[in-house]
């Protein structure tokens, strides 16, 4: 890329959300800590939906891609964080900045597309129980995530391609902990008028549908509920969709808390320190809601576990046997 002095540009500095040298250990601390349990929640809810053929259904199916994504979602910002507190070191490359901006914003659009994907999966549920397995069927719902996966790749890659046309100055300060889009484009020296245009049309569109799409599952769920005379189906209908209506709340409130903070304090510091609720809280915090509120989750984890536990007991004992036959 030829900024506007002649020079390539190599490398970025992400000034992180501090830069105050005393609070990096705490930092560091904090957000390796979240990561950990960010990737073993995850980790586990899909090892327990996978063991257990039980959970072997579309809702589960949805619910591992999901746990899968967040794990990925979070992995492309936080160890590159944590390196640059560990080595004291601020500087991303250019290839790595666009990198991490391209799968940054695949794995964003890709866990909305799988929320409005779940909404669908539980107003089929509610709606048409009968014809469930019959709508729901395999092949649905492996298309439903390969086309949530294709258009994610598509945009991530368009905003990619277009960032690539941009040329870049001197200031080459990112006030942010990883390479976010909207913060690259207002770094460019060049006319960035097309790619404010396509980010802005983009974000409305991919936020704005899928949101169209939950909210319209949703109040047909509502309908079909207080439709039903039975108080106990009422609350087992309603306790189905509670963990998936607590992660589409708290995604979608903590992206739109972050942009309205941005634009009412006009910080961009403060803008990055918000934007660790939806980046590192939220995919945190999903497991912990569906396993909390979920008997089968939680039966199943109890099952993993114990099946964990007899497996390395058995090694143990074979291992004690072998050592005394010696």
């Amino acid at each position: 890329m030829e900024p506007g002095n002649g020079t390539r540009i190599s490398e970025f500095l992400l000034l992180g959300l501090s830069e105050e040298s005393e609070l990096q250990p705490l930092i560091f601390g904090l957000f390796l800590s979240m990561y950990l349990v960010t990737v073993f929640g995850n980790l586990l809810l899909i090892l327990a939906v996978s063991s257990d053929p039980h959970l072997h259904t579309p809702m589960y199916f949805f619910l591992s891609n999901l746990s899968f994504v967040d794990i990925c979602f979070t992995s492309t910002t936080i160890p590159k964080m944590l390196l640059n507190i560990q080595t004291q070191s601020k500087v991303i490359t250019y290839e790595g900045c666009i990198t991490q901006m391209y799968f940054f914003t695949l794995f964003a659009v890709l866990d909305d597309f799988l929320l409005t994907v779940m909404a669908y999966d539980r107003f089929v549920a509610i709606c048409h129980p009968l014809h469930y397995m019959v709508i729901m069927h395999p092949r649905l719902c492996g298309l439903l995530v390969l086309l949530s996966w294709i258009m994610s790749a598509l945009y991530s890659l368009l905003q990619s391609l277009m960032t690539l046309q941009l040329s870049f100055c001197t200031l080459l300060h990112i006030p942010h902990f990883f390479c976010e889009l909207n913060q690259m484009v207002q770094l460019a020296c060049s006319d960035n008028f097309l790619n404010n245009l396509v980010m802005y049309f983009a974000a409305a569109l991919l936020a704005g549908g899928p949101l169209a799409g939950i909210l319209c599952s949703y109040g047909k769920i509502v309908s079909s509920i207080c439709a039903m005379s039975s108080a106990q189906g009422k609350y087992k209908a309603f306790s189905t969709c509670a963990s998936h209506l607590s992660v589409v709340f708290l995604f979608y409130c903590t992206i739109i808390g972050v942009y309205l903070s941005s634009a009412v304090t006009h910080s961009l510091q403060s803008s990055a320190t918000a934007s660790v609720m939806y980046t590192v809280v939220t995919p945190m915090l999903n497991p912990f809601i569906y396993s909390l509120r979920n008997k089968d989750i939680k039966g199943a984890l109890k099952i993993f576990f114990w099946h964990s536990r007899n497996k390395n007991n058995k090694v143990m004992k074979n291992a004690v046997f072998k050592h005394q036959n010696i």
